[in-house]
């Protein structure tokens, strides 16, 4: 009988509160069909099936460990705002006459609950939604309708028993909450006011130090390796720059604002300074929330839509031929016998090779110091800030494929600078000294150094046996990891897609069997495999930003909730002394713009500041189109703006109706 009334009184709790538990649950189905889906389409076999899919399924698996720990994080803070309003009415509970241990049950049944209910309806949902958004990777990727229903025991089995555990967790969090609080305390949680923050100074300059440290890394990194390196370190001096200016750089704001008494003492500002001065110290902290949350869906949804938008112009950058051989040059003397092969198949199939380019190349790396390259054994050469790829030719190869006549005497070169110009008068390498003739407008297009991971100097060398000579210099050098001196045959074909790839295919197969001694490369035949690295990026990173925004939404939904409630009683007095009802709402609009509007800008801030070493990154992927990141951004930027006004009317109402509500009775 007893137990009967602890789940009568755990249910018409959450009935009496549906206000409160209804957008909490919500919550908590959306997040555990989101964990699911994941979870599902990272071991959908119809994904095996594809081409490109295998990176995908990596993202997939990488984004489920992603969202399983967001999960925890957020639902715990979801739920502490539901905790604060119910403290009230469990220590109305204790002081009628219930013990401790009875409020642990009914608290347990409510838990228990909620759990059942998310776990189960998001499950459901999960599932629902797995089969569209598996079709819409298919659809993205370019395959077949290879898998209809799926539906997996492990993935279910997984999810409900992290779900299962967070939770518990919450629920222990609960018990710790209600154990270390009396009966009178928590009547009163609702109730008691915050006293007023101190100036932290010293904190605000630690964050404002922190956030400068993080700008100066975004901004000032130049190499696209190196700054792969210190992503991570920018972003957390960022993270830790905007709490701590939230909660301690926000309260010597607002006494600022305080001090100057002509803002002050107005109807408009004086309330909502004093109460945000007040609740600052953990108002604060969700601001930050707010506020890294956005960024982190600015950034994602930006990134990820220029990786999708570049994908073609990529392509071409790295694959400017749509057929392309390279081969090491200890195989020179057979070369011109692959390169005829290579023409007589096609040829003998209708296809004519047109647009042929063959050259001979080297390619290495060197630490640059003012007009001197080193050439050395070093374990950070990579992510050094001063690293040069330097690309090798011959003046012969560079003539006949500029259609240029120029003239270099021995040991003069010429220099084409992809982003770093050199402008030295002499150029130093491995014991040799060049002069620089001049330096070149313009270089012809090549495959092996489209991804710009570094600056590269393009030298244009007199004669092979100075190519020799670099060769021989650098291999004594890197000895194993050395380069070598490669010819590259490459040609375009007037036919479809569909036709390269037939020819591709058997072209392909008839080289490896004859032994090709070198790589081969055709743009048909590699575009679904980085078409599955993108879509995947794409796809991770809509799904994480649409995840992320609708945290940020919730969050904020709940902010406006809590204070509304807390700004109920303050303003009926308010108005009982004398202040009508327009002069609250314009009171209550200021706060509210002050405070919500606030993490947007910064987070504007922090997108724009992040930009540079967003760029870089998007090099590691053959992507060095800046003006296409710039539309990405800024379109990014305005539609989640626009959102978030809409977002800010519905919220605001909901305070605005909260507040008002006693005063109209």
């Amino acid at each position: 009988m007893t137990r009967g009334l602890y789940r009568r009184l755990a249910a018409g709790n959450i009935r009496k509160n549906g206000k409160l538990y209804l957008p909490y649950v919500l919550t908590c189905i959306f997040t555990v069909a989101m964990y699911y889906m994941v979870c599902s389409l990272s071991q959908n076999p119809g994904l095996e099936k594809m081409q490109g899919a295998q990176t995908l399924i990596y993202l997939l698996r990488l984004g489920s460990v992603i969202i399983g720990l967001f999960s925890l994080v957020f639902l715990f803070y979801t739920n502490s705002f539901l905790m604060k309003r119910r403290k009230e009415e469990l220590g109305l509970f204790y002081v009628l006459g219930m013990e401790k241990r009875h409020l642990f049950r009914v608290l347990g049944f409510e838990t228990l609950y909620v759990g059942s209910i998310s776990l189960m309806a998001g499950l459901i949902l999960g599932v629902l939604l797995d089969k569209l958004l598996y079709l819409c990777i298919v659809r993205m990727l370019g395959g077949g309708i290879t898998l209809g229903f799926f539906l997996s025991g492990e993935v279910v089995k997984n999810t409900a028993a992290l779900f299962c555990g967070i939770f518990f967790l919450i629920y222990l969090s609960g018990l710790w909450e209600l154990g270390r609080s009396g009966g009178l305390e928590l009547l009163q949680a609702r109730h008691a006011g915050e006293r007023e923050p101190r100036s932290k100074w010293l904190m605000a300059l630690l964050g404002l130090l922190c956030l400068a440290g993080g700008y100066y890394l975004a901004l000032t990194m130049e190499n696209p390796v190196a700054s792969l390196a210190l992503f991570f370190p920018a972003v957390l001096l960022v993270l830790a720059g905007t709490y701590l200016l939230f909660t301690a750089g926000s309260v010597l704001l607002l006494k600022m604002l305080r001090r100057n008494r002509k803002f002050y003492y107005h109807p408009r500002h004086f309330t909502g300074i004093s109460g945000m001065l007040y609740r600052m110290k953990r108002n604060g902290v969700g601001l930050a929330n707010i506020c890294m949350l956005s960024t982190v869906v600015l950034i994602m949804i930006s990134s990820t839509s220029t990786l999708m938008l570049g994908l073609e112009g990529m392509l071409k950058s790295r694959y400017p031929q749509d057929f392309m051989f390279t081969f090491r040059e200890t195989h020179g003397e057979q070369g011109e016998a692959w390169i005829e092969e290579i023409r007589h198949f096609c040829t003998e199939r209708g296809c004519i090779p047109r647009e042929e380019m063959q050259y001979k190349s080297l390619v290495f790396v060197a630490l640059q110091e003012g007009d001197t390259f080193r050439v050395e054994q070093a374990e950070d050469i990579l992510t050094s800030v001063n690293i040069q790829e330097l690309f090798c030719v011959t003046l012969e190869d560079y003539n006949r494929l500029m259609g240029e006549e120029r003239v270099l005497e021995e040991q003069e070169i010429l220099v084409y600078s992809n982003r770093e110009t050199f402008d030295a008068p002499v150029l130093r390498i491995l014991d040799r000294e060049y002069r620089v003739a001049g330096h070149l407008e313009d270089f012809f297009k090549n495959n092996q150094t489209a991804s710009e991971l570094a600056s590269t100097q393009f030298l244009v060398l007199p004669d092979f046996q100075e190519l020799e000579r670099l060769y021989q210099g650098q291999k004594a050098v890197y000895q194993e990891a050395a380069s070598e001196i490669r010819t590259f045959y490459g040609f375009d074909l007037e036919a479809g897609e569909k036709e390269q790839a037939v020819l591709w295919e058997a072209l392909s197969e008839e080289l490896r069997q004859k032994g090709f001694p070198g790589k081969m490369e055709n743009l048909s035949a590699e575009r679904p495999g980085f078409l599955g690295v993108y879509g995947g990026f794409f796809f991770i990173g809509i799904f994480l930003g649409v995840l992320f925004g609708v945290a940020m939404v919730l969050i904020i939904y709940y902010k406006q909730i809590t204070e509304g409630y807390e700004d109920q009683e303050r303003f009926v007095v308010m108005q009982r002394v004398g202040m009508s009802w327009e002069e609250v709402r314009r009171s209550i609009h200021s706060q509210v713009l002050m405070v919500f509007f606030l993490p947007l800008l910064v987070a504007g801030l922090h997108v724009a500041a992040a930009f540079p070493l967003i760029s870089k990154l998007l090099l590691l992927f053959n992507l060095p189109d800046v003006g296409l990141h710039v539309r990405c951004t800024l379109i990014t930027f305005l539609v989640f703006a626009g959102l978030y006004v809409g977002v800010y009317g519905l919220t605001a109402r909901a305070y605005y109706q909260i507040v008002r509500r006693p005063a109209d009775r």
